[in-house]
C-alpha cells in the first residue's frame, strides 16, 4: 500500500509533463499561424511559390498554374476585370483577375496561368510576361 502512494504523485508529473509536452506545439502553431510567415522567409502555402524574377514566357497553351505571393503595388480598373501589379523582393508582375477587392498595400497570393504579350517595336520585341487568374 505504501508502494502504491509513493508512484501516484510520480505518476501524476509524468501526465503533467506529456500534457505541457502535447500543449506545446499546439500553441507554437497557433502563434505561427496568425503571424506573416513571408517575412521570416517561409511561403504562406508551401514550397510551390514561385518568385516572380523565376517568371519565365510560357512554352505552350498547356502551361501548368503557377503561384505567386507579393505585395500589391498598383491597381488598375478595367471593364470587367482588375490588373494589379504584384511585387515581391525579385521583381513585379501583372496579374489580370475578376478580384476586385485588393487594395494597394494587401499581401497577396494568387494561382494564375503564365501569359505574354508581344510588343514588336522596329524589329525588337519589347514584350513581357504577365498572369492571368482563372
Amino acid at each position: 500500500m505504501v508502494r502504491l502512494l509513493n508512484k501516484v504523485p510520480k505518476m501524476q508529473r509524468v501526465k503533467s509533463k506529456m500534457f505541457l509536452w502535447g500543449l506545446a506545439p499546439c500553441l507554437i502553431s497557433g502563434l505561427l499561424s496568425c503571424s506573416n510567415l513571408s517575412e521570416y522567409g517561409m511561403n504562406a502555402i508551401g514550397v510551390n511559390v514561385t518568385s516572380i524574377g523565376e517568371l519565365k514566357p510560357p512554352k505552350s497553351d498547356n502551361e501548368a498554374p503557377v503561384y505567386i505571393q507579393g505585395k500589391v503595388e498598383r491597381k488598375v480598373p478595367l471593364l470587367e476585370q482588375q490588373m494589379y501589379q504584384i511585387e515581391d523582393s525579385t521583381g513585379k508582375v501583372w496579374v489580370l483577375t475578376n478580384q476586385n477587392s485588393w487594395k494597394v498595400g494587401d499581401k497577396v497570393v494568387v494561382k494564375a496561368l503564365p501569359q505574354y504579350e508581344s510588343i514588336p517595336v522596329s524589329g525588337t520585341d519589347l514584350g513581357e510576361v504577365y498572369l492571368e487568374e482563372k
